[in-house]
């Protein structure tokens, strides 16, 4: 029993200590790109020794591969989850594409939208890392085409509605609403935005 107790103690706290690192780490890579986030670095900001930082992920590219993991989970927590709480069709289309706004907006990461970057960085590459992108953005694409169908089927939205084409354009206005914002230092891209999705969907 002590044994366990033990053993149970350090997973909370090497959990808890992975947990914060990753925090740290989605952040620099959201800022510096995931090529420029290395284990030296990693360990310089949250002032463990690299050692401690290889025990708990292992290589450069299985820290990257957990950043991504890690930003996947907080985009999930701030856009997904508030539009899966909401039961209607239009209504939870306009939660989800406000919650990302406000996501991209209040600077979750750091540098904006962690997948924008992402996606910018490792578009044109090759690898596990590019892999792990795309197969999340598919995911994001596909739940705004089905959050649409929702709204279709329910009436909100006219029938016959594009919803890949729909998405498409939406998924656009969000991701040059985070770009324009960093650009320029401004929330005025935020606002041309939510002008936009009020006329659409209004």
């Amino acid at each position: 029993m002590t044994t366990m107790t033990t053993l149970d103690g350090r997973k909370l706290r090497g959990d808890s200590s992975r947990r914060a690192i990753m925090r740290v780490a989605v952040d620099l890579a959201s800022v510096n790109g995931l090529e420029g986030l290395s284990i030296g670095a990693l360990a310089s900001e949250t002032a463990m020794s690299k050692g401690g930082v290889v025990a708990l992920f292992g290589t450069k590219e299985q820290l990257q591969l957990a950043t991504i993991a890690a930003a996947s989970e907080i985009f999930v927590a701030n856009v997904i989850t508030p539009a899966l709480e909401v039961r209607g069709g239009l209504e939870r289309l306009e939660v989800l594409l406000d919650s990302w706004l406000r996501y991209s907006e209040s600077r979750v990461f750091r540098g904006g939208c962690f997948f924008a970057a992402a996606t910018a960085e490792l578009g044109s590459r090759e690898g596990p890392l590019r892999d792990a992108v795309a197969q999340l953005m598919r995911d994001w694409h596909d739940f705004v085409r089905r959050t649409i169908e929702r709204a279709v089927a329910n009436g909100d939205l006219p029938e016959g509605t594009d919803a890949a084409q729909l998405t498409f354009e939406f998924t656009s206005l969000l991701d040059g609403a985070n770009d324009q914002s960093l650009l320029f230092g401004s929330s005025e891209p935020y606002d041309r935005a939510r002008s936009v999705l009020a006329r659409v969907l209004g």
